[in-house]
């Protein structure tokens, strides 16, 4: 067998990585779990339709993993950060997920997830050279 590296893909590349992962950590996980995968969604729109601010997330077997979440700067500490997070978690408990997990740098938004709950249980430093990467928890 003759193998090589390459940085050229097809989707079908991806998605073949990604469902073999996936079949194998079936293999290790409770029945019940099994197929226990959605994305969630949530967008803050402006009168107009516009997108001001969301999270994309995704309920993964047992847990909900926030990927990305973002407000416009000019809309920050006006409570619609907390309140889009807040229906993030009624999701995830109806759902059936036993905690939430997310990361964010140090410029980003530590305080505001501690302030909702959410602890550090690991971090990196030296991220960007001048930041930490912190990785936070919160349990439903």
């Amino acid at each position: 067998m003759s193998l090589h590296i390459t940085k050229e893909f097809t989707e079908i590349d991806k998605q073949y990585i990604d469902d073999e992962l996936y079949k194998f950590n079936l293999k290790h996980f409770p029945v019940d779990l099994g197929g226990r995968y959605e994305e969630i969604s949530l967008f803050l729109k402006d009168e107009n339709g516009n997108t001001r601010g969301g999270i994309l997330a995704e309920v993964c077997w047992n847990w909900l993993e926030i990927h990305t979440f973002m407000i416009d700067e000019d809309m920050r500490y006006s409570g619609f950060g907390t309140k889009l997070l807040s229906e993030l978690e009624k999701i995830a408990i109806k759902k059936e997920c036993d905690f939430i997990k997310v990361d964010t740098l140090s410029f980003q938004a530590l305080g505001f997830y501690e302030m909702n709950g959410y602890k550090v249980f690991g971090s990196l430093d030296n991220v960007g050279r001048d930041y930490k990467h912190y990785y936070l928890k919160k349990d439903l």
